[in-house]
């Protein structure tokens, strides 16, 4: 199904109960984020907010706050739809006779609607404010998070042109409102935008840059895509491929750019490559922590063109689960086959909220020999963004990628620390503020597949074990002892049934946790825990999901990562504590993300005249 715009897709959600409209006047500082994170995590419905204050327009939210709202917008019943559609067209059959070639007339048809269309003009070029008539402040953009450098503009669709090549880029990069006509541009060192930048300013000319604000949800979603470096193949022809129709276009006002014709606002301009950079942040991350303030290039808005009635759209991001979830999810379906053609063993993966994409990704494998899970995963560290991935957890293929609970069970049981477990390095996300460098750091791989005889130190080899089981068997046996020790900072810890040790843990001087890990190894209650996971003060113990995001955002691996030995085997511990400089740590240490007490209590105060429902409170 192909939505002509965004007003379209939030009819159909109104239709279906998906959609609120709150008419009371709110504030853009922060009470709109809150409002929105308590929906998204409670699952409730997307909003438009009809009255923000000091703005015309009104603002809407969480379009995609569910695994089946993103579902909706892509044209499909289920997310696990991405993966056959895309499978069907790259499957192409090239035997059969004329039957099987006739076979592939469907197919491309569907990629016929790749290259956008050309239109002279359309809605969103409606009305046109040039010159001194642009001042960015009239937008509804938020304020989200206390520590937010200023309000950013946060669900923005940047456009650009490769300089030399002509090739289309779209990105989605949040801005930081500046002035009334400029911004920054969240261009980090690994993006298009940036290398696009770079070939200009060795051109000596300004970039030109087009930013849309909305158009149909499949848009919206290609502009997040880790799209491959296929000649031809850019966010246009992903979103017309998607909504199985081409993606409408017209030429900027101002720049020599194509637009979404169906968009609801564009902000037309340029970075000039020979001006200095500005300090742009802090900004409340999806990682769930500030991103602390860094040098970025400036955006220089010459122009806004609009609907005559358009509708600015939003997105929060901050501690997961948060919308941007079922966003990546929808690529990690999207992106399955293509996976699968270079690592055909590869049966499913998943990147869970609490791994932020990057930071965890757990892949199932149909295991032939030994060392395949080291290949799988080494294959992966290898294809596009996947670069970044920070711990990538190997389970069989039965074991659901999924079920976050049964992954760490099997993980638990089968890897044994020190043995199934490998550090390596490699590229990092520059929002990794625990990396050992800015875009660098220390990677894990967890072997959790059922072994090999020459996994384990067996003479004997699968070979000599064919037509059998001839595997390691599970051996072993967690339990959960109440009899926990007392150490300096910590102030709560627990053991689970299933061999892990979740200890919260105010850290004061260096070395403290790596005393703290010593400490519990060479303690009894160790005996049946093959993870011991060491978080700062703020973590819930109680949470797992809570820990594993505090642990996979404060870990470099190589660094951070422990094997000890204890009196009944080895034990894997993770030092998600804070780091010091004293311990070699020479970047600033950022805060989580934590909205104002007053903030919650107003929202408290002010539900019912929002008329949400009071359930979702």
């Amino acid at each position: 199904m192909a939505f002509p715009d965004l007003r379209t897709f939030m009819r159909l959600l109104e239709d279906r109960g998906e959609l609120v409209r709150v008419s009371f006047p709110v504030d853009r500082e922060l009470e709109i984020t809150e409002i929105a994170d308590r929906l998204v995590k409670a699952g409730g419905p997307a909003v438009l907010f009809e009255n923000v204050k000091g703005s015309p327009f009104p603002l809407v939210i969480g379009l995609m706050g569910t695994r089946e709202r993103t579902a909706l917008s892509l044209g499909v019943s289920d997310l696990d739809d991405l993966a056959a559609k895309v499978r069907a067209l790259i499957d192409l059959k090239g035997s059969g006779g004329i039957g099987g070639m006739l076979g592939n007339v469907t197919k491309l048809r569907d990629a016929a609607n790749l290259p956008p269309k050309r239109v002279k003009t359309g809605p969103v070029q409606e009305v046109v404010w040039r010159g001194d008539e642009v001042d960015l402040s009239k937008l509804p953009v938020l304020n989200c998070w206390p520590q937010d450098g200023g309000p950013f503009v946060t669900l923005p669709l940047v456009i650009t042109k490769d300089p030399e090549t002509g090739e289309r880029n779209m990105g989605m990069y949040r801005m930081q409102i500046m002035s009334r006509n400029t911004t920054g541009m969240h261009w980090q060192r690994h993006k298009t935008g940036t290398r696009h930048l770079e070939k200009a300013r060795k051109l000596g000319q300004r970039l030109e840059v087009a930013v849309a604000l909305g158009g149909d949800p499949a848009l919206i979603y290609a502009a997040t895509a880790p799209l491959p470096p296929i000649p031809g193949l850019d966010e246009f022809a992903l979103a017309g491929y998607l909504r199985g129709q081409r993606y409408p276009v017209t030429k900027g006002i101002t720049v020599d750019l194509d637009v979404p014709a169906n968009a609801e606002f564009i902000l037309e301009g340029y970075i000039d490559p020979q001006e200095d950079w500005i300090m742009e942040g802090p900004f409340g991350d999806h990682t769930g922590f500030y991103t602390l303030p860094d040098l970025y290039p400036l955006f220089h808005v010459t122009a806004i063109t609009m609907r005559r009635d358009p509708v600015y759209p939003a997105t929060i991001v901050g501690r997961p689960p948060m919308e941007d979830a079922y966003l990546i999810e929808a690529s990690e379906r999207l992106f399955l086959p293509a996976a699968q053609l270079i690592l055909p063993e590869i049966v499913d993966y998943h990147m869970p909220p609490a791994g932020v994409a990057h930071n965890l990704v757990v892949v199932g494998i149909d295991k032939k020999y030994p060392g395949h899970a080291y290949k799988v995963a080494n294959g992966l560290f290898g294809l596009g963004q996947m670069m970044f991935a920070k711990v990538i957890v190997v389970v069989d293929k039965d074991v659901p990628v999924n079920n976050f609970e049964a992954v760490w069970r099997e993980v638990a049981a089968r890897a044994v620390p020190g043995r199934d477990t490998l550090v390596t390095r490699g590229p990092s996300d520059v929002l990794d503020h625990s990396s050992r460098g800015w875009g660098y750091g220390g990677k894990l791989i967890l072997d959790a597949t059922t072994k090999l005889p020459e996994e384990v130190g067996s003479a004997l080899s699968s070979r000599d074990h064919q037509g059998t089981d001839g595997t390691e068997a599970v051996t072993f046996a967690p339990r959960a002892s109440l009899d926990l020790p007392a150490f300096e900072g910590v102030k709560a810890q627990r053991q689970t049934d299933d061999g892990y040790w979740l200890v919260a843990f105010h850290k004061t001087r260096p070395c403290q946790a790596r005393e703290l890990a010593e400490a519990f190894a060479a303690h009894p209650a160790s005996a049946g825990v093959r993870h011991l996971l060491i978080c700062d003060e703020l973590t819930d113990v109680h949470d797992i999901q809570d820990v594993w995001w505090t642990i996979l955002n404060n870990i470099d691996a190589e660094r951070d990562v422990w094997t000890l030995p204890t009196k009944t085997g080895a034990l894997l511990a993770w030092d998600g504590a804070r780091k010091l400089p004293e311990e070699g740590f020479v970047r600033e240490w950022p805060p989580k993300i934590e909205m104002e007490q007053s903030v919650k209590n107003r929202v408290d105060a002010r539900w019912h005249v929002y008329g949400l429902p009071d359930s979702l409170r």
